[in-house]
């Protein structure tokens, strides 16, 4: 659809929920990670609505506490905390989630606030089970840059993630307590984005940010929402807006339903889920502010100049930044894509310190090379890492730079190392004597006269299969056709 998205007085917004990978949740001791197992038992609850801080209680609030429903909880006896399951009150906010999240703010160009103040969020949909989550504004008043112009952040907060829904009924649901708690990052941006593209730019160039810190990976670790309105048509949030390939078609779809509303005398906001198809569905009526009051058991959460100038030194690069810096290291895109996938940027750039003559055999001995020979030897990846380590590479390395082994050997001797040889055995690559390559030379152009050097040199190499110093070769070889 082609829109004239100025004239329609389109604006958009996002929000990005994204699972941080901290040892422990946010507000527990409980360790931070999802169980597949059988849980040890069940508690059962029944959430009543309450008015937050401005005395009203919230329309979204209101509307799940009308379905008067049942909510039962699984939970384990050795990972589920009393915090979880309400009947204890919260930790002090974990210190390493909070250094990742402050991470994020950074980058996103936002200014820290000193001191803040942990809320109570009411929600009364059971994905809590004490009716409200816990959440704290970190950050302000941000920015990302996107070929439309910079759009706004305007909050970063850390929450705590929600309980997994594993069944949901009419009059009853079942969560799983293993995610209530787990920290969560919040990114709101101002609704600065005046078209399609730039949704889907903004939302990619955050993912970005997200990347570059500890943040976990994998479904259902980041729940993206996109907020839209056109002119006579109140604001529309749509959750579950994950897919790339489908941001545009989604935000035009939404444009015409919108149109569509205001041609019936229609304008009112709401929340929808987004479907495979680009379409969208009716969740529940949009929440207002009135569901926020102060939490009572925790004090102030005060951040320090001094831990903010530490977090500030240490800032993780963006992927972007990244493949900047490996493509002027002389890598292919393919290659560069491999690097990143894998997540050996910091293995690549301390060997190329060691070695900076040939970036793209170490971007092999790094990828392709040990994912070959783990395959070819039937051994985990992690464990030819760790015979492959970053030191014995380093040695390799050292020794092609002092041309006492051909790079052509190195991936030779990776194998031999893998194969239990000592580092010593593994780099005495056997080799047939210049008087022996000399004399087969001699006989290939005797044979197939008029060839060019490069097609003598394969002949070659397929006749010693490895025994060869390629070099050495060459020279023979250019010295013959003079």
């Amino acid at each position: 659809m082609d829109y004239d998205y100025k004239k329609l007085g389109f604006k958009a917004g996002l929000e990005i929920h994204q699972q941080l990978d901290s040892k422990r949740k946010l507000f527990s001791d409980a360790p931070n990670f999802l169980r597949s197992d059988e849980p040890d038992y069940l508690v059962e609850r029944k959430l009543h609505a309450v008015a937050g801080e401005t005395g009203e209680v919230d329309v979204a609030v209101a509307h799940e506490a009308e379905l008067d429903k049942n909510f039962k909880y699984q939970a384990y006896k050795d990972t589920t905390s009393l915090v979880e399951l309400d009947e204890s009150p919260p930790r002090v906010a974990n210190e390493e989630a909070l250094d990742i999240c402050l991470q994020v703010a950074l980058l996103l160009n936002c200014e820290i606030y000193p001191v803040t103040q942990v809320m109570r969020k009411i929600v009364l949909d059971g994905s809590n089970t004490s009716g409200f989550q816990r959440t704290v504004l970190i950050a302000h008043s941000g920015f990302i840059d996107t070929s439309f112009g910079k759009v706004e952040i305007e909050s970063v907060a850390l929450e705590e993630d929600s309980a997994r829904l594993i069944k949901r009924g009419d009059k009853e649901s079942l969560f799983r307590l293993d995610r209530l708690g787990i920290p969560l990052i919040e990114i709101a941006t101002a609704p600065d984005m005046r078209n399609a593209e730039q949704v889907k730019e903004s939302a990619l160039k955050i993912g970005d940010i997200l990347r570059a810190c500890k943040v976990k990976r994998g479904i259902g670790t980041i729940r993206q929402d996109v907020n839209i309105s056109i002119k006579g048509h109140d604001r529309v949030e749509i959750k579950g807006f994950q897919d790339p390939r489908m941001m545009i078609k989604t935000v035009d779809f939404e444009i015409e339903r919108q149109l569509k509303e205001i041609k019936d005398g229609k304008k009112s906001g709401e929340v929808r889920n987004a479907k495979e198809d680009g379409n969208s569905e009716f969740l529940r009526p949009i929440p207002g502010k009135a569901r926020m009051y102060p939490e009572t058991d925790l004090e102030l959460l005060k951040i320090g100049k001094e831990k903010l100038d530490k977090l500030r030194k240490n800032l993780p690069k963006l992927r972007s930044d990244i493949r900047m810096e490996l493509k002027k290291k002389g890598l292919s895109d393919e290659m560069v894509k491999l690097i990143i996938a894998e997540d050996v940027t910091d293995e690549f750039f301390t060997l190329i310190k060691v070695h900076d003559k040939d970036a793209n055999l170490i971007a092999k001995m790094i990828t392709l090379w040990i994912s070959e020979i783990a395959t070819k030897m039937k051994k985990g990846f992690e464990e030819v890492r760790h015979i492959l380590n970053e030191r014995k590479l380093e040695e390799i390395l050292e020794l092609v730079d002092s041309e006492n082994l051909d790079k052509g050997d190195v991936k030779e001797v990776m194998q031999k190392l893998i194969e239990g040889k000592s580092f010593v055995d593994a780099v005495k690559i056997e080799k047939a004597s210049h008087d022996e390559i000399e004399e087969e030379i001699r006989k290939i152009v005797k044979e197939k006269p008029g060839m060019r050097e490069n097609a003598y040199m394969g002949l070659v190499m397929a006749k010693f299969k490895g025994k060869l110093d390629a070099k050495k070769a060459m020279e023979i070889i250019k010295k013959i056709l003079r």
